[in-house]
């Protein structure tokens, strides 16, 4: 199974609180926090690795993973370390964060998957700066391809085709997917049983979260293949859909009140919060 992986870099989530908008409101200013890979791509990654791969002995892997990017020279840090926990080859469009929307994204990695001809593109379920939950769901509808959104659990069948749990409101819904397809996933990927290929014995557990890459694959993974594109390789039409106007912080929270009685608190969600 060939197998592409959309990765995006993000800044640290767990630091949002450090994120600023100048006077103007004219950008987000995430100066000094850590860039890291959006959480749901890096379990993107993993459910690739493990449909391409015999869990219990993963080495040589029985298909081929290749990631890809769209940003600056930097981002090459985030394929790279992709590229040590097990991806084969990485892709990276060069061009510049504020020059990109979901559907522009979208378009390109139609384009690209057209060139690369993989059987599978996964993506994680949103980017967690933007949340838009776009990309997938606008690549499958421009491949035309059948598609699985919030994948909890994927189980490759001797056909060929993939059993992909989704996450709704009621529980878990099962699809079954015919080849090619798009799938995004979500949180629960990274369970012990979650993602199966058909040399994986389903007696097998791997462990309940992404992998980690060893020195010996940090040293290898400098010596695969990492392509440069540019954005006009893949389209010609780079104009945006989504333009942001201005940007603005939430108002400041007022300070609490002491209340000295449950009468007064009802008093005051009455007339002032206005709740009752």
């Amino acid at each position: 199974m060939k197998i592409l992986v959309a990765l995006k870099r993000v800044a640290d989530p767990d630091n949002a609180n450090k994120v600023k908008i100048p006077a103007g409101g004219e950008r987000v200013d995430t100066t000094g926090l850590e860039w890291k890979p959006n959480p749901f791509d890096e379990y993107a990654l993993e459910a690739a690795l493990r449909l391409t791969e015999n869990g219990q002995a993963p080495k040589p892997r029985t298909g081929e993973v290749t990631v890809v990017t769209f940003g600056p020279k930097e981002t090459e840090t985030t394929l790279r370390s992709a590229l040590a926990t097990g991806a084969d080859k990485a892709i990276r469009v060069d061009v510049n964060d504020d020059a990109l929307d979901g559907d522009l994204v979208a378009r390109a990695l139609t384009a690209l998957v057209q060139k690369e001809k993989p059987d599978l593109l996964i993506l994680g379920k949103q980017a967690v700066d933007g949340d838009s939950n776009q990309v997938g769901q606008l690549a499958a509808e421009y491949l035309d391809w059948p598609q699985a959104t919030f994948a909890a659990t994927i189980e490759e069948e001797a056909s060929g085709a993939l059993v992909v749990g989704r996450e709704v409101d009621s529980g878990v819904a099962k699809v079954r997917l015919k080849l090619p397809a798009v799938i995004t996933v979500d949180l629960r990927i990274v369970s012990g049983a979650s993602v199966y290929s058909i040399k994986t014995p389903r007696s097998f557990k791997y462990n309940d979260s992404v992998r980690y890459a060893k020195l010996p694959d940090i040293m290898a993974a400098k010596k695969k293949p990492l392509t440069e594109m540019k954005l006009t390789d893949l389209v010609s039409d780079t104009a945006l859909k989504v333009v942001h106007g201005s940007y603005q912080a939430p108002p400041a929270r007022k300070a609490g009140v002491k209340v000295k009685d449950v009468a007064e608190l009802v008093e005051k969600l009455s007339k002032e919060a206005k709740v009752l």
